[in-house]
C-alpha cells in the first residue's frame, strides 16, 4: 500500500538545514529516499562501517560533502560530535543538510551543537488522514498510523515487533534505563493513562516506581518519541485553569499494542479515548507540517469543566466519539466562551448532522478533517 505523505521538507531544505526527527517506522527514511533530488548525498549512521569512520574522524565529513548542493545524515543522534563539523561546513560551504533521528535524548544529555537557530527543528508523524486512501477509522484507531503496521494484514505482529525494537534498539541499547522491567511496568501504566492528566503519585503507586523515577521515565517517552506532552492553557479569568498537563501516546496502535489490545468496541470507553487521541494526532502534525505558530494546548478548570484541544487563541475544539450530540457535550465550550477569547468553537463527533447551536459548530470528524486540511479551520 502506498501513501502519498503530505511534508514536503526539500521546499524547506531550499532555504534551511532541517532537523527532522520522527518516532520509529513513521516513514522517514522512506519518504527521503523516495523524494530525495538527484544532487542529494545520502549518509546514513545505521552503516556500522560508515559510522565507525565517521566516530575515528568526523572531519571525514569535509571530503565525502564536496559539491554538494544538499546532503541527508540519517540517525544523526548516533555521532553528536558530528553536529560541530556539520555547523562549520553550513557556515563555510552553504551547504543545506536534513539530519533525521529517532530520538533527541542522546543529542541532549551530550550537550550536542544544535547548530544556533542554523536548522529548523521539524518532526515526522504517522499516516494522518489526508494520506491515506478509503480511510478506515475503525482500523486506524485499533492499529494506528504507522505504515508498515496500517498497510499490514499482519498489524498485531507489525506492533509486537515494533514494541521490541522499541525497547531492545532504543532505550536498552542507549542506556537510558539500568532496568527495563520497572520501565515496561510503567510504559504499560503509562499506555493506561494516556490522554489523562498526569498524576506522579498515583502512577508511582500503580506501577511500583518512585514518583521522581517516573518523571525520568515520561521524560524518555518524550525524548524517544514514543508519546507528548500537551500543557494545559492557563490565561483563562473568570474560571481558574488547573495547571497539570496530560500525555498521549504518539499513536494509537502503539498505545493498544502495549496495553494488549487487540480489538475496540465503538461503544467502550476505550474507543472515546482513542478517538480523541486520533484528533490530537491530527491536529499536531497538521500544526507542524503546515508550520503554524500556535501551540496546542487544553483547558480545565477547578470545576472540572474542559475543553479538548485548543490552537493558540484562536480555536476551541471539544472530541466526542458519540452519533448523537447534545447540549450535555456543549458545557466545557459553553464555559470557555465566557472568556471571550477565542474565534471559533467546534464539536467534532460522529454525529452526521452537522449545525451550529450557541456559535458552536458541530461537525462531523471527516468533515472538520478535511476542511482542516484544506486551510479552512486555520
Amino acid at each position: 500500500m502506498e501513501f502519498l505523505r503530505i511534508f514536503n521538507f526539500y521546499e524547506i531544505l531550499k532555504k534551511k538545514s532541517v532537523f527532522l526527527f520522527g518516532a520509529r517506522s513513521t516513514g522517514k527514511t522512506y519518504w527521503i529516499k523516495k523524494t530525495i533530488p538527484k544532487d542529494t548525498l545520502y549518509i546514513t549512521l545505521n552503516h556500522n562501517e560508515t559510522l565507525m569512520r565517521l566516530s575515528d574522524r568526523p572531519s571525514l565529513l569535509n571530503p565525502m560533502v564536496d559539491g554538494y548542493k544538499y546532503v541527508v545524515i540519517d540517525e544523526v543522534q548516533k555521532l553528536p560530535p558530528l553536529l560541530d563539523v556539520i555547523h562549520e561546513i553550513i557556515e563555510e560551504q552553504k551547504i543545506k543538510f536534513l539530519m533525521t533521528g529517532s530520538s533527541a535524548r542522546k543529542l541532549r544529555r551530550q550537550s550536542a551543537n544544535m547548530l544556533g537557530g542554523r536548522a529548523l527543528n521539524k518532526s515526522f508523524f504517522p499516516l494522518v488522514t489526508a494520506e491515506i486512501q478509503n480511510f478506515n477509522l475503525e482500523k486506524y484507531l485499533t492499529v494506528g498510523g504507522l505504515p508498515r503496521v496500517y498497510s499490514s494484514d499482519e498489524s498485531d505482529l507489525e506492533l509486537e515487533a515494533y514494541l521490541t525494537s522499541y525497547f531492545e534498539l532504543e532505550v536498552k541499547a542507549e542506556a537510558y534505563v539500568r532496568n527495563l522491567a520497572p520501565f515496561h511496568r510503567f510504559v504499560r501504566t503509562a499506555a493506561m493513562v494516556s490522554g489523562e492528566l498526569i498524576n506522579y503519585a498515583n502512577i508511582s503507586s500503580d506501577c511500583s516506581v518512585p514518583a521522581s523515577t517516573v518523571k525520568d521515565y515520561f521524560s524518555i517517552l518524550e525524548d524517544t518519541l514514543l508519546g507528548f506532552v500537551l500543557e494545559p492553557w492557563t490565561e483563562s479569568k473568570k474560571r481558574k485553569a488547573i495547571q497539570t498537563a496530560k500525555f498521549y501516546f504518539f499513536d494509537t496502535g502503539v498505545c493498544h499494542a502495549v496495553l494488549g489490545i487487540h480489538k475496540l468496541d465503538r461503544n467502550s470507553n476505550l474507543w472515546g479515548k482513542a478517538f480523541e487521541q486520533f484528533i490530537a494526532m491530527e491536529l499536531r502534525a497538521f500544526l507542524n507540517y503546515k508550520m503554524k505558530k500556535q501551540k496546542l494546548t487544553f483547558w480545565r478548570n477547578e470545576n472540572k469543566q474542559e475543553v479538548d484541544f485548543l490552537i493558540g487563541e484562536e480555536i476551541a475544539i471539544e472530541v466526542k466519539s458519540t452519533n448523537r450530540i447534545s447540549k450535555k457535550h456543549l458545557g466545557g465550550l459553553r464555559a470557555l466562551q465566557e472568556e471571550n477569547i477565542f474565534k471559533k468553537y467546534f464539536v467534532i463527533s460522529e454525529d452526521e448532522i452537522e449545525r451550529q447551536e450557541f456559535g458552536i459548530q458541530i461537525l462531523h470528524w471527516k468533515n472538520f478533517l478535511e476542511k482542516l486540511w484544506n486551510g479552512d479551520i486555520i
